[in-house]
């Protein structure tokens, strides 16, 4: 199984009805920065969602820097973008790889079934001199509301057992080096890793922009047995989910992603953060 389509098999397939294609566009230090890039251009018939809006609630006392919405809410955005249940959906964004990976996550949590990011993103399709357009897709709704697959959602809870060593499986941080020792904090109020996290950098699954392939991703996870359940996390829940794609690349049956993250796991005062 891949989750992973190339900028050749999207152009060869961009006439087809059953394909509805995801512009995540984002800059997280300029919020209106995805949907200008987008309104400037993109693929053709590509509807936006925005990380911060559609992709994200606003940010609460618990839940980390970037909630997942509800259900209900995900589910009214991919009925506005007629996803109904024979569509191949996929998302891309600039290139960097995360946010379209924060979708594939979230509509896989949701119940989407064929859903798949784009190698590259942006970037490698406008390398490749692919047509790009301002306008806007007409959209005629869908009504379809799948079943939700909780079983790659990971609790704060759940973390909390694995971080002491009970449960079943491990935890992996997604964060830079300098971050997981606790060296430096850019964003979060404290320094550090939950207790008993490995660390597997996302930027490491990707070479300019690209997922490497399956032997390199499974080289890459060597020291992990795929059949161990395991949980992923960085900073706010949407650069894991590189990992995530990764881990399933590579084999691994049973990944979930703690979308809260590090944001949320140092929300609660009491839960303990090591540094090495």
């Amino acid at each position: 199984m891949t989750l992973i389509r190339d900028p050749e098999w999207l152009m060869n397939h961009l006439s087809d009805d059953r394909l509805r294609v995801v512009d995540c566009q984002y800059d997280l230090s300029n919020e209106d920065k995805g949907r200008q890039r987008y309104d400037e251009e993109h693929i053709p018939a590509a509807v936006f969602a925005d990380i911060g809006n559609d992709l994200s609630l606003k940010i609460g006392e618990h839940g980390g820097r970037h909630p997942i919405p509800s259900k209900e809410e995900f589910v009214c955005f991919m009925q506005k973008a007629g996803i109904g249940q024979d569509t191949i959906i996929i998302a891309y964004d600039g290139g960097e790889g995360a946010f379209a990976a924060r979708f594939l996550w979230l509509s896989q949590l949701y119940g989407y079934k064929q859903v798949y990011v784009l190698d590259g993103g942006l970037k490698a399709w406008k390398e490749l001199g692919y047509p790009l357009t301002a306008d806007q897709p007409d959209i005629k709704r869908s009504e379809y509301c799948p079943a939700d697959n909780k079983d790659i959602l990971s609790s704060c809870e759940e973390v909390k057992a694995l971080s002491m060593g009970e449960g079943e499986g491990l935890l992996i941080d997604s964060r830079e080096e300098g971050r997981f020792k606790g060296l430096y904090e850019p964003i979060d109020r404290k320094c550090g890793h939950i207790p008993n996290a490995l660390n597997f950098v996302w930027m490491d699954n990707l070479e300019e922009g690209r997922y490497l392939d399956g032997n390199h991703l499974t080289a890459r996870f060597q020291e992990i047995d795929p059949d161990t359940p395991l949980t992923v996390y960085c900073g706010s829940g949407i650069t894991a989910c590189v990992n995530y794609i990764a881990l399933k690349q590579a084999g691994f049956k049973a990944v979930k992603v703690y979308a809260g993250s590090f944001s949320d796991w140092i929300s609660y005062d009491e839960n303990p953060v090591v540094k090495d």
